[in-house]
């Protein structure tokens, strides 16, 4: 009995042995079809689903920033362009699942560990928001490098301005999304603004790029747009004004130069100035382009126009005489006076006194709508058709009834206003043989045919006429430039407040034309509330047309065609309008 159960006794261990073999045997046999199985789920069941989810965790769809088109001068000299910049934005509820590396931030001068808690904790719902835009890459380095979870970057551009605010009144600036806001930035908002793409990328765990997988839609850059200034003569331009409002401490100022040939807008400035590339204490008062937004009665500087109709209708020719005695005329209830009385003397010595009698009385020798037609014809009243943002048409006042005062003030400049450009526009059709040609801000390649609004017989005339208002015997001696015949007129009017004409308040004024004998140039100065003792235009604004459309000559190499140089003469006194 004792040797059957020392027999059984190993059987039995033996059994135990095979079946805890085959136990793990099994265990491992069902592991391993469990893992095959589930290789075969992820490979082959779910393995569209899986790639899908590592896509969206991976894979981004980022915009392509497209730039803006640059603003270049006639000559190309660029006056705006696009620079790449650097902008830091968020994702918050990605950064909400690592708020313990916030503090990396510490106290970073571009967004701070407090800053950036109340921003995330303030938009945590959202999934994207700014945190600091149009950054140099050293300055976004700064944060980056911090590699704080949810932070990331895209590449912007910002507009950059070279010339500043020697041309910020013609170019404009945009907004911190490169939407024009003013000026030619504006104007030409469609033509210069670029269509934004998008591409595929693959980020880290840190939410950093690291592949580029493809361009889904290419951005398309923006057009360049070239314009007619001349960034030299800009410049000319924008320093001889400057140190005129200075010098007369003048409220403010316009010059418009343009060419009379072509209808381009070779320069146009104004003060006060900004600086369009930085803008933090900007006055808005800065932002006008006054040359074209800002009105005025022009004043004597009409008084070429009233006896371009009068020649026109062929009541008077530049040698008819008239008599202004005793140096006053009632008309109505209203005194019309002249600077002195100057007798009995001929049209073009009417231009050359600057004689309000004698326009009076050549607009009352017209019928009356004749007169209002013809300043109508010179663009008077209308826009000039640059379609500049803010542009006013001026004011010419539309009556089918017109008292005798009110054609006498018209013919002197009084009851209509007009802007810089559209007076300057007027003294170019005179320059150019009594030729309307359209006004332009872009380059010019074929000059337009344009239409004759007075005979060339006419126009020619005035210019001759003209000459004399810059000679000794005239208002505008300092008009004068060394070397070249000018014609032109001064004008100085009384500005206007809210109780009326101010007695102690002006605006002076000279419009002009260079070289006379072979017209290229016409040019207008406004000087705006000069304070002081020197008001007139002769004085103020004579002066600063010299200095630039001399310089505009010299510069485009215009020949002389004046060979006795600037006369000597006593230029006390002078001035008056």
């Amino acid at each position: 009995m004792k040797g059957a159960r020392r027999t059984s006794q190993p059987a039995k261990r033996q059994t135990n042995r095979t079946l805890r073999w085959r136990f793990v045997l099994g265990f491992w046999a069902v592991c391993g079809a469990v893992l095959v199985g589930r290789a075969v789920q992820l490979q082959v069941v779910e393995q569209e689903f899986l790639a899908h989810q590592g896509q969206i965790r991976n894979l981004r769809v980022e915009p392509v920033a497209a730039h803006r088109g640059v603003i270049r001068d006639r000559e190309g000299r660029p006056l705006a362009v696009s620079t790449p910049v650097t902008t830091l934005w968020a994702n918050p509820s990605e950064a909400l699942e690592h708020p313990e590396q916030w503090s990396r931030l510490g106290n970073n001068p571009i967004i701070d560990r407090a800053r950036f808690a109340k921003r995330i904790e303030r938009h945590q719902n959202k999934e994207f928001i700014y945190l600091a835009r149009g950054l140099a890459p050293e300055q976004a380095a700064t944060v980056l490098d911090k590699g704080v979870p949810g932070i990331h970057k895209l590449t912007e551009y910002r507009r950059y301005y070279p010339a500043g605010e020697v041309t910020s009144h013609v170019v404009g600036f945009t907004d911190i999304d490169e939407r024009g806001q003013e000026g030619v930035e504006l104007a030409f908002e469609d033509r210069l603004s670029g269509q934004p793409g998008r591409k595929k990328v693959v980020r880290d765990l840190l939410g950093r790029v690291i592949q580029d997988i493809e361009v889904i839609e290419p951005a398309a850059p923006g057009k360049d747009v070239t314009l007619s200034l001349d960034l030299r003569l800009q410049y000319q331009a924008y320093k001889e004004l400057l140190a005129a409002t200075r010098r007369f401490k003048a409220k403010g100022g316009s010059a418009v130069v343009l060419d009379v040939k072509t209808g381009e807008i070779l320069a146009m400035v104004n003060q006060p100035a900004y600086n369009p590339n930085n803008r933090g204490n900007l006055d808005t008062a800065s932002l006008r382009n006054r040359a074209v937004t800002d009105l005025f009665e022009p004043g004597s500087t009409m008084k070429p126009f009233t006896v371009a109709a009068a020649m026109e209708q062929n009541l008077v020719t530049p040698t008819t005489v008239i008599n202004t005695h005793p140096g006053y005329l009632r008309v109505g209830s209203k005194t019309i006076r002249d600077h002195r009385d100057y007798g009995v003397i001929d049209v073009t010595t009417v231009l050359t006194k600057s004689s309000n009698v004698g326009t009076s009385k050549l607009a009352l020798a017209m019928e009356p709508l004749v007169l209002p037609g013809y300043l109508e014809r010179f663009g008077f009243g209308q826009p000039t058709g640059i379609s500049f943002p803010g542009e006013s048409n001026g004011m010419l006042p539309l009556r089918t009834r017109w008292r005798d005062v009110e054609r006498a003030a018209l013919s002197y400049g009084y009851g209509v206003s007009v802007s810089a450009l559209q007076l300057a526009q007027a003294y170019a059709i005179i320059a150019n043989h009594g030729r309307k040609v359209p006004l332009s801000l872009r380059k010019v390649d074929t000059p337009p045919q344009g239409e004759q609004v007075i005979a060339p017989e006419t126009a020619d005339s005035l210019v001759r006429m003209l000459e004399t208002v810059v000679s000794l015997e005239g208002t505008a001696r300092r008009a004068r430039i060394p070397g070249y015949q000018v014609a032109g007129k001064t004008g100085t009017v009384h500005k206007v407040t809210s109780h009326g004409y101010a007695d102690d308040r002006y605006i002076g004024l000279f419009a002009g034309i260079a070289p006379a004998s072979n017209p290229r140039i016409a040019a207008v100065v406004v000087i705006d509330d000069p304070r002081g003792d020197a008001y007139y235009g002769g004085l103020v604004a004579a002066p600063v047309f010299s200095s630039i459309v001399g310089g505009v000559l010299r510069t485009l190499h215009v020949p002389p065609d004046k060979t006795d140089g600037l006369i000597a003469g006593d230029l006390d006194g002078e001035g008056r309008s």
